[in-house]
């Protein structure tokens, strides 16, 4: 089912499919080459929530979806019992391209999302056409910020004692954004009813209180990923600081990299119209 461009509403969009007996969530719109957004792990994040200001113009060209991943939006909230966060979001997202008979994608993520797409690059690399990552989780060292860098530290320290609280969204929100006017009260609102909501608390708490030591060391691995890949980054980002992109051009074979000034972590809400042409001229250069 495809939509016109006015009809683009979560409501309109949103699709359903259940995958391993997992329930799956994905706002869909556009046709053509299929093109997978997969959302950052902040508390309160959706594929909506992070990507629906950029869909009417990305559904102009291509097949969209925005994707909730486990644990997300209105996907599963079933925590993983014997696999890490990211290797459920791979398994589930492979499962999910399975069910709608897409054979091959443009895969991009965002922070988190971008350790997915990174790792679903490396484990299934048929399944991926051209890569995008935005401040990828997992691909880079830091080379001279500490860590935990400061928007992990409000991002880990959001369920601590004594506990979630509009303020602590706030912060998390300022730290992401490099203009902090775009931080409305609708838009941290959201974000924090989102995150407590008693379907999601649960899975929050127990992956996002303290780092996974089961995650893997993606960054070991980036030499192996032969797709075309463009890394987006904030010039200001306070989560994955940019010299990450660095890193990570130095180590993949077929990467180039694009910096945004005066942006944070959102370069896909900070830097919209600029992200949309980019992201565009990249994956029509073949």
């Amino acid at each position: 089912m495809t939509n016109t461009l006015e009809e683009l509403t979560f409501e309109s969009t949103s699709r359903t499919v259940i995958v391993d007996g997992h329930r799956m969530h994905y706002n869909e719109a556009g046709i053509g080459t299929p093109i997978v957004l997969l959302h950052g792990g902040g508390p309160g994040a959706s594929g909506w929530s992070n990507f629906h200001q950029n869909l009417s113009r990305l559904a102009k060209t291509y097949r969209v979806l925005l994707v909730d991943q486990p644990g997300y939006g209105n996907s599963t909230k079933t925590p993983p019992v014997d696999e890490c966060r990211s290797e459920m979001a791979m398994r589930l997202l492979v499962g999910l391209l399975d069910e709608l008979n897409i054979d091959r994608t443009h895969l991009l993520g965002n922070s988190f999302g971008g350790r997915t797409a990174i790792q679903t690059a490396l484990r299934h690399p048929d399944r991926v056409d051209n890569l995008v990552l935005m401040g990828p989780a997992g691909g880079s060292l830091n080379i001279f910020a500490p860590e935990p860098t400061e928007g992990m530290k409000h991002l880990h320290g959001f369920f601590a004692e004594p506990g979630p609280s509009m303020e602590k969204m706030q912060s998390l929100v300022d730290t992401f954004l490099y203009d902090r006017s775009l931080s409305t009260p609708e838009l941290v609102r959201s974000r924090y009813e989102a995150a407590v909501h008693p379907d999601t608390r649960a899975f929050y708490t127990k992956f996002l209180s303290t780092p996974d030591a089961r995650e893997p060391e993606l960054w070991r691995d980036l030499g192996r990923i032969p797709h075309r890949t463009l890394l987006m980054w904030g010039r200001d980002d306070r989560t994955n600081p940019y010299e990450g992109g660095l890193f990570m051009l130095k180590r993949m074979p077929n990467a180039q990299l694009h910096v945004f000034p005066q942006c944070g972590h959102w370069v896909q809400f900070e830097q919209a119209q600029e992200f949309e042409r980019v992201l565009g001229a990249f994956l029509e250069t073949t």
